[in-house]
């Protein structure tokens, strides 16, 4: 008889980034000390992890790597992770977005398969660049606690996988900073059931 296998993910978004709230996208950008601390006063001195993935990218990586030479715990960074790529919408704030088209914002959060930026990634390359990633990740390290730090748009597109929710909804999920998101798979066998267990909450 085949024994259940108990995959753990604790998905956690970056803090602020230097330059605050923007459409950031692959703009690499650091933590600003706000964005430290905000990553620091979650995590603490817990470490319930075996190890930690993260998206290459400064806002995530630089924590990851604090935390892994903290508590020695192996890293890898992955740069099928990185954040949605907004094309003409990088570094621009929601106010300058809304000063050029009112309703630009809208009709993206609406609909953004139809309504994408300009020059913007597909969203169906990037959920297959981030459903790629999830399968290598959950088939490599299957039966571990992991660590995963990366942005909002990744943990979007992962609680959209676990619970089928439709692409042209995905900005409906709000994904704070340094929020914890944990989802679990089970693998019995050649099948697997994964569940989200909490979004945007503390370990």
């Amino acid at each position: 008889m085949s024994l259940k296998l108990l995959t753990t993910l604790d998905l956690m978004r970056h803090g602020e980034p230097v330059g605050g709230r923007k459409y950031r996208g692959q703009i690499d950008d650091p933590l600003s000390e706000k964005g430290w601390e905000q990553m620091r006063r979650v995590v603490g001195e817990k470490c319930p992890w075996q190890m930690i993935v993260s998206s290459p990218l400064l806002r995530c990586a630089e924590f990851a790597r604090e935390l892994a030479e903290r508590h020695g715990l192996p890293l890898e960074l992955d740069v099928r992770l990185v954040e949605l790529g907004f094309g003409e919408w990088e570094g621009c704030t929601a106010q300058e977005l809304t000063a050029i088209d009112p309703d630009t914002l809208e009709r993206f959060r609406h609909d953004p398969l139809s309504n994408a930026p300009p020059g913007a990634e597909p969203l169906v390359s990037f959920r297959d660049r981030i459903l790629e990633a999830w399968h290598s990740l959950t088939e490599r390290h299957g039966g571990k606690h992991i660590l995963v730090i990366v942005h909002a748009g990744v943990i979007r597109m992962l609680i959209a996988h676990v619970l089928e929710i439709p692409l042209q909804h995905l900005f409906r999920l709000q994904v704070p900073n340094a929020a914890i998101t944990r989802l679990r798979v089970e693998r019995l066998g050649n099948a697997t059931f994964p569940q989200l267990l909490f979004h945007a909450g503390n370990i």
